[in-house]
């Protein structure tokens, strides 16, 4: 293995996005291989969601009188 690292699809959109940058000559046919096979016959979802990102608690301000 080579000292690069590989990090499977996370999505079904992914893969197409990658598949079409193969096709535009934009990544090496070698890296979206790789790709595909680190990922397998995992049944992906088409997209991915964001995390959500949790809100800190604010102290409340007092008001001024």
């Amino acid at each position: 293995m080579s000292s690069e690292m590989y990090m499977p699809f996370k999505s079904r959109a992914q893969r197409r996005k990658f598949a079409e940058l193969l096709v535009q000559g934009k990544i090496s046919p070698e890296t979206f291989e790789e790709w595909n096979r680190e990922t397998g016959a995992k049944k992906l979802p088409e997209r991915v969601k964001r995390r959500s990102v949790r809100k800190r608690k604010r102290p409340v301000k007092q008001r001024r009188k």
